[in-house]
């Protein structure tokens, strides 16, 4: 481990005050609240990072049927109503953004998908260039397609002439959190608890994204 730090590092909190002010919007989407304490966990790190931070979500597509028919999903539902609503707006605003949401067949849950299909407009007026983007998501398990989930998000970001920054191996917290080089993903059991450890590896993707944005602000 020692070996490791001294390749790696970590971005201190000394370095972190430094950072060139970052608008970060973190968008995400949730149906039982898994991507949404991941969203938060970015969230603290990003505002320690120095970054002024938007938490959003995008808009539910389920029917209020099937909402209701999960006792989980309903609750989280509830809980999060007074969370913002994601615009092209906030797209614009933002420096970097940090997207998460779930796997869904091996690609980004279709809240998301549509969200992102929706940005046409920005797209179309050049306002997604050298936006500064990561992604995370979360599955049932392992191997549930977190890694194509999550590299679909990115074909999508070059598309926007977006600059993707993943957290590769670039601290230890990767490995600890599972060692998705990607972007934190996370399984999830019957019980809708997280089974790996990724605080610390969504932290320090958070710190990252900041800390690249901050060099594009810095320079532009």
């Amino acid at each position: 481990m020692g070996v490791f730090k001294k390749r790696f590092g970590k971005t201190s909190a000394k370095e972190s005050t430094n950072m060139a002010n970052v608008k970060l919007a973190i968008v995400y989407y949730s149906s039982t609240g898994t991507n949404y304490r991941m969203a938060q966990w970015a969230e603290a790190a990003a505002q320690e990072a120095g970054a002024e931070v938007k938490l959003l979500k995008v808009p539910e597509l389920a029917p209020e049927q099937a909402i209701a028919a999960n006792p989980v999903w309903k609750e989280h539902y509830e809980a999060t109503k007074d969370v913002p609503v994601a615009t092209s707006d906030d797209l614009e605003w933002a420096d970097a953004i940090i997207f998460s949401a779930p796997t869904r067949f091996g690609t980004l849950a279709a809240q998301m998908k549509q969200f992102i299909d929706t940005q046409g407009g920005i797209w179309g007026a050049g306002k997604t260039v050298n936006k500064v983007v990561s992604g995370m998501t979360s599955a049932q398990n392992s191997h549930g397609g977190q890694e194509a989930t999550l590299l679909s998000l990115y074909v999508n970001m070059m598309h926007w002439g977006a600059i993707i920054a993943t957290p590769g191996y670039s601290d230890a917290s990767v490995f600890a959190g599972g060692g998705n080089p990607y972007g934190a993903s996370v399984s999830v059991d019957q019980d809708n608890n997280m089974v790996e450890d990724v605080e610390g590896a969504i932290k320090h993707q958070a710190r990252r994204t900041v800390d690249v944005a901050s060099r594009i602000v810095e320079g532009s």
